[in-house]
């Protein structure tokens, strides 16, 4: 029979339910955190769930690339130190991030919000890709324009930038995806600062 913790509070319950929801947060993880923010000064609770509900609630996603913001446009859309004619695909905004703390690329991007993937469901309507498109038709000067993939290099990220591919090729922008200093499969996130800026810095032509 698996072991129940039993609690002395609904709320204490209610409360290491809603922890133990997070990604990667059990039970008793979520008992430890509970029992930590009950021993903390209202004030910093009451801070750390406004800003939980300011996250949800007020977070935007920026009309030009969609990645995170506080206002219509993110900070490096609005940058006009950055190069607008560099648009790195990728497909979260945890790559973004990433990808800015190697410092080795001063573009712009576009998040798709995930990857094509038939097994979990996920299709070319489910992503942002049709805003890319419409995004890259209306360049001034597409000859000068470059695409970056910026994508996982498993079956899934080709798959994906092979559609996209499809889609832009009769734009004349030029496409390159990173050069393959990331292994076959290898997520953005976890790849080391180094290793993505050489990445970043020795792009390639994409080839279908």
């Amino acid at each position: 029979m698996a072991y129940k913790e039993k609690y002395p509070s609904m709320l204490l319950e209610n409360a290491v339910e809603a922890i133990s929801s997070l990604p990667g947060v059990g039970k008793r993880s979520a008992l430890r955190l509970a029992l930590y923010l009950l021993r903390q000064p209202a004030e910093n609770v009451h801070h750390f769930t406004e800003s939980i509900d300011s996250l949800r609630d007020k977070v935007r996603y920026c009309k030009t690339c969609r990645m995170i913001s506080d206002s219509d446009e993110c900070p490096i859309c609005s940058d006009k130190t950055r190069r607008h004619d560099q648009i790195c695909v990728t497909a979260s905004i945890r790559d973004v991030m990433s990808i800015e703390a190697t410092g080795q690329y001063h573009g712009v991007y576009h998040v798709l919000g995930g990857i094509i993937s038939p097994i979990a469901g996920v299709g070319p309507s489910d992503l942002a890709i049709a805003d890319l498109v419409e995004r890259l038709r209306g360049c001034e000067n597409p000859s000068s324009t470059e695409v970056i993939f910026a994508l996982s290099g498993d079956v899934e990220g080709e798959t994906t930038a092979f559609y996209i591919y499809r889609q832009i090729e009769g734009f004349g922008v030029k496409v390159t995806s990173l050069a393959r200093g990331l292994g076959f499969g290898d997520d953005l996130e976890y790849a080391d600062s180094l290793t993505l800026g050489r990445s970043i810095a020795g792009r390639q032509p994409f080839k279908v």
